[in-house]
């Protein structure tokens, strides 16, 4: 059954409710491409009146780990996820809708593939970008994702 934003965003208020409560929901998903977004309040802001690093982190890794999720499932096999390491660069301000899309879902299939045939564990980068109203890059965060098959 493939994952739709709408039952994804289910998913994440009982299994990652940081997140939810956050305001981040999933907006897009195929095979190639995701998008999140997030909004700028008062319950995610920093001190600075901007969005905390964090939640927009938390968007940036839902356009990522949706769609290793959802071709995990497609692939029928039990296999583990995990971000292994992470990076992020902050170019301005969060405030507002902020829009993250993440275009790798190809690099998936590769790494499931191979982590089926061989058994060994296999890591991948993902990149998702977070863009403002005005399409203003704010962030760009980095992914590590770890897959392997469970015993």
């Amino acid at each position: 059954m493939a994952i739709t934003p709408k039952k994804f965003n289910t998913f994440t208020f009982f299994k990652l409710p940081a997140a939810w409560w956050s305001g981040v929901r999933l907006r897009y998903i195929d095979k190639e491409r995701a998008v999140s977004s997030v909004t700028h309040k008062w319950f995610n802001q920093n001190p600075f009146n901007s969005m905390f690093w964090a939640v927009q982190g938390m968007a940036a890794e839902l356009s990522t780990g949706a769609m290793v999720s959802d071709q995990i499932e497609e692939s029928g096999r039990k296999i583990s996820m995990l971000v292994a390491n992470n990076n992020a660069n902050f170019s301005k301000k969060a405030t507002g809708k902020i829009t993250f899309t993440c275009k790798d879902g190809a690099l998936i299939k590769k790494a499931l593939d191979q982590t089926i045939a061989t058994g060994e564990g296999q890591t991948f980068w993902m990149k998702s970008e977070g863009v403002n109203e005005d399409g203003v890059l704010v962030s760009t965060f980095n992914f590590e994702w770890s897959v392997r098959l469970k015993k």
